[in-house]
């Protein structure tokens, strides 16, 4: 990937903020005890648990707590009884990867005449990331592709948390097309108080562009932001498209009922184009990689400093 250099002073403030990060990611610890999840704590306090058991339709990170332990994400499906909360879409599962059109083949959906996402091993369990293999099933059980995941959770100033995840497609078994659609792909469904609209709504959005509200819908754009007050907070989420993903900046499927997905796919969904015309295909033995983050901060887009965090993040050699 090409690097774009920085001044010398937005450098050094680079360096001076990564020091002070990775004293507090040292206390990132990811507790393996547990068959089928991987719990994360920041300073002994609940971050996330990645759910990877076989009975699931995908792996997901679920719950997800941000700034003075908020939940940021739905609890439906996952959890049943949450009050205020819409019972739509049940593949909307708190964070995950999937796509709705994979040799024809919904992972997007959940059901038997779906895809399934199964874990197949670990290739590395770190002190703050893992790295794992998954692959893709048809319902008639005939791998489709497989992909490496790579997930690292870091701390941010201010009780910030985030989540780098990257994920490579393999055409491991043939041929595979991701098909122009768009229901993908890197998403994630938010409480129900950072929705735009809803009984507890209290939601706003905006892109790096500054499109705002529901007008992000199929836009390009680097990250967008959500925000809005979960009981007494000020909080927010954003999604980071990485400089080095292909068809950067990547389009969206975000909704003003929560869902948030960077999708590179539904070309002719987001941009009236021909069907078709968003479709990627890896040859047998091909692979791409695609990189995301989310970020759970405080404050709305411009006191959450979003738009700096995803310049450190993206355009430079400095870690979290």
């Amino acid at each position: 990937m090409k690097r774009k250099y920085l001044p010398s002073l937005f450098l050094i403030l680079l360096t001076t903020n990564s020091a002070s990060s990775k004293e507090d990611n040292s206390s990132i610890k990811l507790d393996y005890q547990n068959k089928g999840e991987i719990t994360v704590t920041i300073n002994n306090k609940p971050f996330t648990t990645y759910h990877y058991s076989k009975d699931r339709a995908k792996p997901v990170l679920y719950p997800i707590l941000g700034p003075s332990g908020k939940r940021m994400v739905r609890d439906w499906p996952l959890k049943k009884d949450s009050p205020n909360e819409a019972h739509d879409h049940p593949h909307h599962e708190s964070l995950w990867y999937s796509h709705g059109d994979v040799n024809g083949i919904s992972f997007w959906h959940v059901g038997e005449k779906m895809g399934k996402i199964r874990h197949k091993e670990f290739i590395k369990k770190g002190k703050n990331e893992i790295i794992t293999k998954n692959d893709w099933y048809s319902p008639k059980g005939i791998v489709q592709c497989s992909d490496k995941t790579r997930i690292r959770f870091f701390a941010l100033p201010n009780g910030g948390r985030g989540i780098d995840y990257e994920v490579t497609i393999i055409a491991s078994n043939g041929d595979v097309k991701f098909g122009d659609t768009k229901e993908g792909s890197m998403g994630i469904r938010t409480h129900p108080a950072l929705r735009l609209k809803g009984d507890i709504a209290t939601g706003k959005a905006i892109n790096n562009n500054g499109v705002s509200g529901k007008s992000i819908w199929g836009k390009p754009a680097k990250w967008l932001y959500y925000w809005g007050k979960i009981e007494d907070a000020e909080v927010g989420i954003g999604i980071f498209d990485h400089p080095s993903n292909p068809r950067h900046p990547t389009t969206w499927h975000a909704r003003d009922y929560g869902l948030i997905a960077a999708n590179p796919f539904g070309y002719s969904h987001f941009q009236g184009k021909p069907r078709g015309t968003g479709d990627l295909i890896l040859k047998d033995g091909e692979k791409i990689t695609f990189r995301y983050a989310f970020v759970f901060l405080s404050g709305d887009n411009k006191k959450s400093g979003v738009d700096d965090i995803y310049t450190k993040w993206g355009f430079s050699d400095a870690q979290f």
